[in-house]
């Protein structure tokens, strides 16, 4: 912070912290701490050591930076999935030290309007355990952790900044300023910063997402001073995390309860196996807001961890600039929820993203995966594709419900119609399955960025299906058409011109044969509850895979298959008529 700059602020807003609502992202320059320098005792590395009752609390014994070492100690296994009686997070601090001594610049307080007021009679120092509810009139010093913007989950309306703060006695607390007093504090907040706060008040925390395990919050009040604390003899931690493994998760999942860490290796990003050649589409990510893992820690059970928003963004930035060799992922906040019948974890606004080397837990950790590299190489396809069995009525509740997300489903429903009238198939890029685009002469894919490209058609079909009480409308994309007729949309076309040469490129290419025989079939369809379905804009259901009641096929990956890529580029298009396949 630059010397010009006050360092003491204060706010005289008089709005009140509203009780509802939840984080959102904040959009501000919030960034990871830099090097995260402990020697730590508690060991990720090894999954067969046993978890201590109650929080293991682990802090450096030494302020020196490691010089390099990634041996793993010995001591508490972070998120043993073999614990069947889960009995409270693995925490884990992160520590550093300030020179000594203790300065504060000069403060500045709203009650005379920017004329400075020194600070150098320090109050009475109090620690985060000692705050309860009510006004305060001592001073905190702590370090910001993480701060981000609160809003109404319903209406995005701006509440106020959440925090996170930890004092020297490694305690983490929330804090709170209200929206009213954000203009006054947020430019000169920075995360990482060290800071003392004089006059603030008690608030209880919420019982909803917590972060923290302190009852209260701390909330900015109109008489709060906030400066920096530039020196002190006191280490102030850098970060401190609580790991849950699969057993807790699954013990808290759906419970909307506190917020815990995850830390663990990726198995597949959006479907695909992590390699050499895996590139992430980050442009895909800015547009649907989501990426989705397959996470496992050690050789425990694989699970689903979406990633939303501003962790989805960090995360596709973060595997960019690994090269796309990151294997280790710790993120912080995660809610366990239940789509589909399988626990998954869902990041929040608070979560944060570390990778490979850049915490302790991650270089643990990232030790233990090289030196186990048959747990990272190997897949459960059960586990991973594992979906659960509905009906069309349980669909359509799941719809519903508001805090329903993307989630794949098993229905089993008998094909009652082929719909007529309208395009069967779609024209898609040869190589990416993007709806291709009409040029002067030829055809382009913008995704590919190519002006001239071979047009080939891809399944675009609707079909009516029922069960015994319930009736929907499905639409049949890629190989799941193939998979349901036998024919792939390409053959069916061409066969067609060919019989038909005087038609046209424009003419429509009535519903074929092969999809009509299927009316009367009963199959196991694999469905996306898609982004669209949960709108309300429609209740067209995507099927992204086609088997018989009895396949025992279904150790495959639900998530990304040739039918799922081109939903991505159908999803407005459905109505559209198809046009013959041109090659440029």
């Amino acid at each position: 912070m630059s010397s010009n700059r006050k360092s003491a602020f204060s706010g005289d807003s008089r709005s009140e912290k509203p009780k509802d609502g939840e984080a959102g992202d904040f959009s501000g320059p919030i960034k990871p701490i830099g090097t995260h320098d402990v020697s730590s005792g508690l060991s990720i590395g090894d999954p067969r050591s046993k978890k201590a009752k109650g929080d293991a609390l682990v802090s450096s014994p030494s302020l020196t930076k490691p010089s390099g070492n990634r041996g793993v100690s010995s001591g508490v296994s972070i998120g043993s999935p073999n614990s069947k009686n889960p009995s409270g997070p693995i925490i884990q601090t992160t520590k550093t030290s300030v020179s000594s001594g203790v300065r504060s610049k000069a403060a500045v307080s709203s009650g005379v309007r920017g004329k400075a007021i020194v600070s150098a009679n320090v109050g009475r120092v109090m620690s985060f355990k000692d705050v309860k509810f009510g006004p305060h009139e001592s001073e905190l010093r702590f370090r910001l952790i993480h701060f981000w913007e609160a809003r109404n989950v319903r209406t995005k309306l701006l509440i106020g900044l959440e925090m996170l703060l930890i004092d020297q006695e490694e305690t983490i607390i929330q804090g709170f300023i209200p929206a009213g007093r954000m203009d006054t504090y947020l430019p000169h907040m920075r995360t990482g910063g060290i800071y003392r706060l004089h006059n603030f008040f008690g608030s209880n925390n919420k019982t909803l997402y917590r972060v923290s395990e302190p009852s209260v919050t701390i909330t900015f009040s109109s008489t709060s001073v906030l400066s920096d604390l530039e020196d002190s003899s006191v280490c102030f931690p850098e970060d401190r995390f609580r790991f849950y493994g699969y057993e807790e998760f699954n013990a808290a999942c759906d419970l909307k309860g506190d917020l815990y860490d995850y830390v663990g290796h990726i198995k597949l990003v959006n479907g695909q196996v992590l390699n050499d050649s895996l590139v992430v589409d980050e442009a895909e990510i800015a547009s649907t807001r989501r990426v989705l893992l397959h996470v496992q820690t050690h050789d425990g059970p694989v699970m689903k961890m979406y990633l939303w928003d501003k962790a989805a963004s960090d995360f596709g930035e973060r595997f960019k600039a690994s090269g796309g060799t990151a294997s280790v992922i710790l993120v912080t906040t995660l809610n366990p929820k239940r789509y589909g019948g399988a626990l998954c974890l869902s990041s929040m606004a608070s979560s944060r993203i570390f990778m490979d080397s850049d915490v302790q837990a991650t270089r643990d950790y990232l030790n233990w995966l090289n030196s186990n590299l048959d747990v990272a190489k190997r897949v459960d396809a059960d586990v991973v594709t594992k979906t659960e069995t509905v009906t069309i009525g349980e669909l359509f509740s799941y719809m519903k419900q508001a805090d329903a997300k993307v989630a794949w489903f098993e229905c089993i429903a008998t094909i009652g119609d082929v719909v007529h009238g309208s395009g069967w198939y779609y024209i898609g890029c040869g190589g990416c399955h993007t709806k291709a685009t009409k040029g002067p002469t030829t055809l382009m894919c913008k995704k590919c960025g190519k002006s001239d490209i071979v047009g080939v058609a891809q399944y675009l079909a609707k079909i009516s299906v029922y069960d015994n009480n319930d009736q929907a409308v499905f639409v049949l994309l890629g190989d799941s058409g193939h998979e349901l007729s036998g024919k792939k949309a390409s053959e069916l076309v061409e066969s067609y011109f060919e019989a038909n040469e005087d038609e046209g490129s424009d003419h429509l290419v009535p519903v074929p044969q092969a999809l009509i025989d299927t009316i009367g079939q009963t199959r196991k369809f694999i469905v996306k509850v898609s982004t669209h379905n949960l709108t309300g804009k429609t209740q067209t259901l995507t099927v992204t895979k086609v088997l018989t009641p009895e396949d025992p096929d279904i150790g495959v990956n639900l998530e990304e298959s040739d039918g799922e890529r081109v939903k991505r580029a159908a999803e407005n298009i459905e109505g559209e008529e198809p046009k013959r396949a041109k090659c440029g």
